[in-house]
């Protein structure tokens, strides 16, 4: 059958008209501000504790930084007090000592050794000074007496001189033996203040009393005023103290003395007392009056310091 032109297309017009009038197809849809921000919220809350974890840490860091710098600057701020004595030097030399015990008393049955007696006032004295600040060299050392509360102390011969040498028993070279380690150390110290103590214990008749009392080389200015200073002070304490008894202990210069006259820095030779006489053993006896003697000297030593 033959189809004209015209129908022909006509009937291509038909099978067309499906795909000429297809619907269109809507743009992507884009999430909007309400959308992105319920995305972020939900993936915080996805992780509840991470963030308030972090900001905890930083707020504790922060917090012990401003404590530690806090206390840094207290800490700077704090001044430690200088204590009197700071920068002052003192040699301290007890009374013979090792194979020499010195003079010897007598109490009853018992024997009061001159350098055990010398030796615990000593070593108070030098307990006494490094609580003000001072430096201390012990020329004479026991390795195992320290201060002894006992009426009655034994004698020893285990002293030994600084240095941990053994002090001879001839008493030049004892006494030089002293002098030459108190120079050395005085040329160690010599921008220092320095001040040279040796104690001892008189023996006199058994009859004869006498108080404590000093000497220093006529040469030696600091020495004299050393000695003045710690001589007032056992006037003003026995006056205190025992105000119905004069106290009679005097200051003179001694330049024979082997110490006073070969030590270079001032010194005071200081004579405690008669180990004879009953009345002043009394001053040895009782641990509480060699405490005192110490203390004095100790105030009359503060004195001269402070007055230099």
């Amino acid at each position: 059958m033959l189809i004209s032109f015209p129908h022909l297309l006509g009937l291509i017009g038909v099978a067309l008209l499906p795909f000429l009038h297809l619907p269109r197809l809507p743009e992507p849809l884009r999430p909007s501000a309400v959308t992105l921000r319920s995305a972020t919220t939900d993936h915080a809350s996805s992780q509840p504790g991470k963030r308030r974890k972090a900001k905890q840490k930083k707020q504790v860091k922060a917090k012990k930084t401003v404590q530690k710098a806090r206390s840094e600057k207290s800490k700077a701020a704090i001044v430690r007090p200088k204590k009197p004595l700071s920068g002052a030097v003192y040699y301290l030399a007890s009374g013979h000592g090792g194979p020499d015990p010195g003079a010897i008393g007598k109490f009853g049955k018992s024997l009061l050794p001159e350098d055990e007696y010398a030796y615990d006032v000593t070593i108070r004295l030098e307990q006494l000074l490094k609580q003000q600040g001072a430096t201390v060299y012990m020329l004479v050392q026991d390795p195992n007496d320290g201060v002894r509360n006992d009426a009655i102390l034994k004698l020893d011969r285990d002293e030994v001189a600084y240095g941990n040498r053994p002090i001879p028993l001839n008493q030049t070279a004892r006494l030089n033996q002293t002098t030459t380690a108190v120079n050395k150390l005085h040329t160690r110290h010599k921008s220092a203040y320095q001040r040279f103590i040796t104690i001892h214990v008189d023996s006199r008749s058994q009859g004869q009393k006498i108080d404590v009392f000093f000497y220093h080389h006529s040469n030696s200015q600091a020495g004299q005023r050393l000695a003045k200073h710690i001589h007032q002070r056992f006037k003003a304490n026995y006056k205190r103290h025992q105000p119905d008894r004069p106290y009679s202990g005097n200051v003179s210069t001694r330049n024979s003395l082997y110490v006073v006259k070969n030590s270079h820095p001032p010194t005071v030779f200081i004579e405690l007392g008669n180990i004879q006489n009953p009345l002043d053993q009394r001053r040895f006896l009782m641990a509480s009056n060699r405490l005192a003697l110490a203390n004095w000297m100790m105030q009359g030593i503060l004195d001269d310091y402070r007055s230099r």
